[in-house]
C-alpha cells in the first residue's frame, strides 16, 4: 500500500495545487518512483489511498493497474487507512511505502520480502542510519538489537518502508490511527524487527529537500 492521502502541508506552496506525490524528482513523481519500487520488489496487487486532490491522483493512474483507497470524507492516517484498504490488498502480509522518500542502493521491498519470518514477526522495516540521510531534521527513531529486534530511540530513521501482519490491525479499535500505536504493541512483545538499507536515502519532507535528492540519485 502507497500511503498518498497526506495534506502536505510542509511542501508549500508545491503542494498549493497539486498532492505531494505528485511533484516530481529528477523527472519522476514521486509516487511513480514508488510505484516502480513496489513492482521491481515483487509486491502486488497495489493499492494506494487518497484524500488531498485526491482525484488528480485517481486521473494519473488511470489505466494502470492499482486500486484507489478514497479517504475523501476523512483522512485516516497511516494505521486506519491501511485497515480501510485490507480488502483491495487481499490475504497475507502486507508492505507499506510513503512515496515521499528516495532510495539509492538496493531495492528495499524486495529486502523486506526476502527477509520475512512470519513465525517470528509481525512488523519488520527498513531502516536507515541517520549518517546515510539526507534532509532529515531530528534524531533517529529507533535501535536495533543482535536479534534484529527494534526498540524506541536510537541512531536508525525509519525509512518508510515495512512488511506487517494486519490480522493484527484488529486489535486497534480507533478509525483514525497511526501505525505508531501497533509498533508500540509489537515492540514489547518481542514481534518488532529492523532490517538496514545499505545505501543512502533522503526525505522529501520540505522543497529544499529537492536538490538533496537530486544529487543523491546523480551519485553525489
Amino acid at each position: 500500500m502507497l500511503f498518498a492521502a497526506g495534506l502536505g502541508t510542509r511542501m508549500r506552496p508545491l503542494t498549493d495545487s497539486r498532492p505531494k506525490p505528485l511533484i516530481e524528482v529528477g523527472g519522476q513523481t514521486l509516487l511513480d518512483r514508488a510505484l516502480d519500487l513496489a513492482r521491481a520488489g515483487g509486491a502486488g496487487p497495489v493499492v494506494v489511498n487518497t484524500h488531498y486532490l485526491g482525484q488528480m491522483i485517481a486521473d494519473h493512474l488511470s489505466g494502470q493497474d492499482v486500486a484507489i483507497s478514497d479517504e475523501a470524507d476523512l483522512i485516516l492516517e497511516t494505521g486506519g487507512g491501511l485497515r480501510k484498504a485490507l480488502p483491495l490488498l487481499g490475504q497475507g502480509p502486507v508492505l507499506t511505502l510513503n512515496p515521499d522518500v528516495i532510495w539509492r542502493g538496493a531495492n528495499p521491498v524486495a529486502a523486506l520480502r526476502a527477509a520475512w519470518d512470519p513465525a517470528r514477526m509481525d512488523a519488520l522495516l527498513m531502516l536507515v542510519p541517520l549518517a546515510q540521510t539526507r534532509g532529515r531534521v531530528g534524531a533517529g527513531d529507533f535501535s536495533i538489537g543482535d536479534d534484529d529486534r527494534i526498540s524506541r530511540k536510537g541512531d536508525l530513521v525509519y525509512g518508510g518502508v515495512q512488511m506487517l501482519n494486519p490480522d493484527r490491525l484488529a486489535e486497534l479499535t480507533d478509525q483514525v490511527f497511526s501505525l505508531n500505536l501497533l509498533w508500540d504493541r509489537l515492540i514489547p512483545e518481542g514481534r518488532a524487527f529492523g532490517l538496514i538499507h545499505p545505501g543512502a536515502w533522503c526525505d522529501l519532507g520540505r522543497p529544499e529537500t529537492i536538490p538533496l535528492a537530486e544529487a543523491m540519485l546523480n551519485g553525489g
